[in-house]
Order: C-alpha cells, then structure tokens, then sequence
C-alpha cells in the first residue's frame, strides 16, 4: 500500500523561511513524477510545484517562482518544498502527490497518489 506522509509544517512570520517535506513508502519512487499542492479554507486544490523523475524537469506556479524550490531524494524516497519569503497568502494545507505519466503537471487529477498535508500558517 502507497503512503506520501509529510511533516515539516507550522507558523512562521511573513518573510520567513520553512520547508516541507515528503516521504513515501510502498511504491517505486524513483518512478514516479512529484508535485506540491495547497489548499485554504473555501479554495481549490492549487498547484505549487513539479519535478520529474530524476529531477529532469521542474515548474512553479507563478504565484512561487523565486521564492520556492522543489527537489528530490529518491535514495530517501523524499521530495522537499524549501520555502523562502513566506506571505500570508502562503498559509494553506500543503500536500504532495506522486504519479506516473503526469501530462497536465499543474492539475491534481493526474497525480495518483497523495499525502494527507502539512499546515502550514504565515502570519503578517
């Protein structure tokens, strides 16, 4: 049985930092493309970050771009989320996923399997 556990959440002042991480049990990982959502209260699942097998490709939503970096350590079936420049509208649920064949990297529907999330809060 697949199971993507993360940890690493929590509340932080706005400009800081956090990162976030995920590891995952009972699936070949390094098969697997990996992605970050989050979702607030009231909102829709919103895509955050990807990075293909192998670390080949990454992409960011815009809202993240420079601020956020996704990496992968398929030795410790990990994916990381390092966090920099935290905004209040940063707080949300964060989750990670995992699938094969990902085509549309930025839509929670081609992502197989997921974690249950990390809270994590930017405070102003």
């Amino acid at each position: 049985q697949v199971h993507l556990v993360e940890s690493g959440g929590g509340s932080v002042q706005s400009g800081g930092s956090m990162g976030v991480s995920c590891t995952g049990t009972g699936l070949t990982f390094s098969w697997y493309e990996l992605g970050w959502f989050r979702q607030s209260p009231g909102k829709e699942r919103e895509f955050v970050a990807h990075i293909g097998v192998g670390g080949n490709s990454i992409a960011y939503a815009d809202s993240v771009k420079g601020r956020f970096t996704i990496s992968r350590d398929d030795v410790k079936n990990t994916t990381y989320l390092q966090m920099n420049g935290l905004k209040p509208g940063d707080t949300a649920r964060y989750y990670c996923a995992a699938g094969i064949g990902v085509v549309r990297r930025r839509d929670p529907n081609d992502y197989r399997h997921w974690g249950q999330g990390t809270q994590v809060t930017v405070s102003s």
